[in-house]
Formats: structure tokens, C-alpha cells, sequence
């Protein structure tokens, strides 16, 4: 979400003829967070419920299926369930080879927790795929976007000029978005060019377009300066607020590691892209090693169905867990 309100300082004017649709809820949240921490990617986790197998495995069921989808297996019968986590099974196998490795289980848990991504992707989706062939062009893209600025009748120069550089850039992400080369996005290629920082193969695309929107002098570098100016700009005879002081501080003794004066793209990586903890890679570990009987590292369709109830819930596993925590507080 914050490379969207890196999008909006950048379009200015656009993003009230083109705006995206996660844009407005963003650009509410920005208001009322001052300090840099605006830029910066948290992970979220995923579920409300206490993660403990001893009371259930409700966290299990919404980590795997997101929880929307968990509320759907929780009114099925068993066998229902079962078979739906069947074919589930087959989707998360990605390379076809009746294994299911944990980094194909840690990206479909991610992508289960992306809701949010998914309406933006929808809503993108259905205003630029203008064949509804289910995927976006790059031209179709550029057309509906930025058609009508670079029409040669379009007169004004200045405008224009940051309009091409807007194009420019949005190529780029796009470009990195697309595997293949092909300059077609899927649907999830498409999330990746909207989102870029849900997605581990363009996380450097969010570190350069972050010190393209701060780096005023053009070095490729961020300065004290510069950081402060993104955040704060004092009128006239006002003075600093104790919380860019704080910013001050930081920067110079944790953000910038090797105290040089300027935070280069590893640095700037460190700060907008923490490494905190992956809830999505820890509970597919947790998943693999309850069910991996084998222990190849890897876990088949046999050994999920063989523990369905913690990947899936039902009815009868409802009762169950219900039966579980009646015992528990008598």
C-alpha cells in the first residue's frame, strides 16, 4: 500500500482523472501518520485466533483458506470438505509433480491473505481489460491511462513531459511484473504491477521508485535532508516538532548503517522493507512438519487428507473443537 502513495505523489493531477482504487483508503491513513513509518511494509497476521493446536486449528483453517473462505468449509460435512481441499491441492502444486514443496505452500498462503489486492486487482481488471479477455496489455493499459495527456492536440508541454516520465516509469514496473516478457499481465501479474510490495521479485522496483520520490539532487541517494523534506516542510518561523527531531535521530543512527550521510538502496531496503516476522512462511513450516509423515520436507496429497481437519474445517470438526472447549471450561 505504500507504493500506491508513492503513485500518488508522483501523478499529482492524474490521480484525480485515473485514480487506483486503493489510493483514497491509503492516502487516509498517510494523513494521520507523520513520521516515516508511512513508507514502511509490515506484515499482517493472519488470523484473529490464538495459534495453539491444543484448542483447535480455527488459525490453521483461516491461514490456509483466509478467512472468508474458512467460514465457507465450516458450514460443509466432512466429505465435503475433503473433496474441496482435494482440488485446493492440485492448485497449490504448481510444477505438477504430486508434491507439495513449502515455498508453493508459503505463496498460496500469502496469496489467500491478499483480499484487498484481489477487489483492487478485480476493479482494475474490468476498467482496463477492454477485450475482457481476462488479462491486461500493456497497451491496453497505456492507452486507457495515459492516451488522452499524450495526444499530440494535448498542448500543454510541461504536463506532458511528466506525463511521458509517468509512462516511462509505470513500463518499467510493468515490464518487471510481467514474467514472461510477453507484455501481457495475468490477473497476478497485474496484482504484482498494482502492489508491487506484496511480491518478493519486485521488491526492487519499491526501493527504487522510493529514492526516485525523495532523492531531490538526482545522486541516487537519500540525505538528511532529503528524508526530513519528504515528511516535513515548516512554514515560515515554524519551528520543529519533536517527532522530526526523532526522525533526525534516527536517521543517522540506525537508518543510515555506515554513517556516510546518505542511505543507498540497501539501506533504504532495510528501512521500507523490514525483516520481520513471515506469518505466511512460519505456518507453512508449521503445516509440513505436522503432516510431513515421511519427512522428505515436502507433503503430498495423501498426507493432507490424511490431516484434513487441520487445513480444512466442517461441521464435525466444529463440534469437535466446540466439544473440546466445553471440557476445557468445565
Amino acid at each position: 500500500m505504500v507504493v500506491m502513495c508513492l503513485r500518488e505523489n508522483w501523478k499529482g493531477k492524474m490521480m484525480l482523472m485515473q485514480s487506483l482504487g486503493a489510493m483514497s483508503l491509503f492516502l487516509a491513513l498517510t494523513v494521520a501518520v507523520p513520521s516515516q513509518e508511512k513508507r514502511v511494509h509490515h506484515h499482517s497476521d493472519l488470523s484473529d485466533h490464538v495459534h495453539d493446536d491444543t484448542q483447535g486449528y480455527q488459525y490453521d483453517h483461516e491461514a490456509f483458506l483466509g478467512k472468508e473462505e474458512a467460514k465457507t468449509f465450516d458450514q460443509l460435512t466432512p466429505e465435503e470438505s475433503k473433496e474441496r481441499l482435494a482440488k485446493i491441492v492440485d492448485r497449490i502444486d504448481r510444477d505438477g509433480d504430486n508434491h507439495i514443496s513449502h515455498e508453493e505452500l508459503h505463496q498460496w498462503i500469502k496469496h489467500r491473505h491478499r483480499k484487498y489486492i484481489k477487489e483492487d486487482v478485480d476493479k482494475q481488471l474490468k476498467e482496463y481489460d477492454l477485450n475482457k479477455d481476462g488479462k491486461v496489455t500493456w497497451e491496453e493499459y497505456k492507452n486507457k491511462t495515459y492516451g488522452y495527456f499524450l495526444d499530440e492536440q494535448y498542448h500543454d508541454p510541461d504536463e506532458k513531459f511528466s506525463y511521458k516520465s509517468m509512462l516511462a516509469r509505470d513500463e518499467r514496473r510493468f515490464k518487471t511484473a510481467d514474467g514472461n516478457g510477453d507484455g501481457i499481465a495475468t490477473r497476478e501479474e497485474l496484482a504484482a504491477f498494482l502492489h508491487p510490495e506484496e511480491y518478493d521479485h519486485m521488491k526492487d522496483i519499491v526501493v527504487t521508485e522510493t529514492i526516485e520520490d525523495i532523492d531531490q539532487n538526482g545522486d541516487g541517494l537519500i540525505n538528511l535532508e532529503e528524508y526530513i523534506g519528504d515528511m516535513f516542510s515548516p512554514e515560515d518561523g515554524e519551528s520543529e516538532p519533536e517527532w522530526v527531531q526523532t526522525e533526525r535521530k534516527q536517521f543517522s543512527e540506525f537508518r543510515d548503517v555506515n554513517h556516510d550521510g546518505a542511505l543507498d538502496a540497501s539501506e533504504v531496503s532495510k528501512w521500507i522493507l523490514p525483516g520481520e516476522i513471515d506469518h505466511a512462511d512460519n505456518e507453512a513450516r508449521h503445516l509440513i512438519h505436522e503432516t510431513d509423515t515421511d519427512k522428505d520436507g515436502k507433503i503430498t496429497k495423501a498426507e493432507i487428507l490424511a490431516n484434513w481437519n487441520m487445513f480444512v474445517g466442517s461441521q464435525a470438526t466444529n463440534y469437535g473443537e466446540d466439544l473440546t472447549k466445553k471440557h476445557d471450561e468445565l
